[in-house]
């Protein structure tokens, strides 16, 4: 088994910053898609991939034109969908059904939105349908912390044990059996936050 690297990049800084932003498709910064572009600066990859939402998507374009690499967009990459709450403020939400969330998202999901188990299970088809070969996925916080629970077996608990502000970068090491029903070996090589 060979290695091959694995960067999760979390978009840069959208317009409306402190919003519960699933499917809503905010506008990234100018100063948030050249945090990400400076961030890959020193990375070696010949792929990217990235969510379909503007803020993600604008993201890796502006990496993959640097290097005269072209952007495939995958929809699984996207954030969670908050349902009724997308769009919104934390603070302008009930907080009571907000509590029950945080406390446990896959069994009191936001109204009309999506359960955890959901985005865990679609980050991991999007994560086996990746070529073994250097590649960025230029996504989202949550779907970062779902493919870390997929590929690390991290709980719930232990996901929320380290800060993705925009930009943040997950580097993994990763090998492949050539089993396919054998799951990957991954190992964290760096958090740059």
């Amino acid at each position: 088994m060979t290695p091959h690297m694995l960067y999760l990049m979390r978009h840069g800084a959208p317009e409306r910053e402190g919003r519960l932003l699933g499917r809503t498709d905010d506008p990234v910064t100018q100063a948030g898609i050249l945090a990400c572009a400076g961030r890959a600066a020193g990375l070696s990859f010949d792929r990217i991939v990235s969510s379909d939402l503007a803020r993600a998507s604008d993201c890796a374009r502006a990496i993959a034109d640097e290097r005269r690499l072209t952007v495939r967009q995958d929809q699984r990459w996207r954030e969670l969908d908050f349902g009724d709450w997308d769009g919104h403020a934390p603070s302008s939400i009930d907080p009571v059904p907000l509590a029950r969330f945080y406390d446990d998202p896959d069994a009191s999901p936001p109204p009309r939105g999506e359960r955890s188990s959901a985005l865990q299970a679609r980050v991991a088809a999007a994560l086996h349908d990746l070529p073994d070969r250097p590649t960025l996925v230029m996504t989202h916080a949550g779907a970062i912390r779902a493919a870390l629970a997929t590929m690390c077996g991290f709980d719930r608990t232990q996901m929320w044990a380290f800060d993705l502000p925009y930009a943040a970068l997950v580097s993994l090491r990763v090998w492949r059996s050539d089993d396919p029903a054998t799951p990957p070996v991954v190992q964290i090589v760096g958090l740059a936050t």
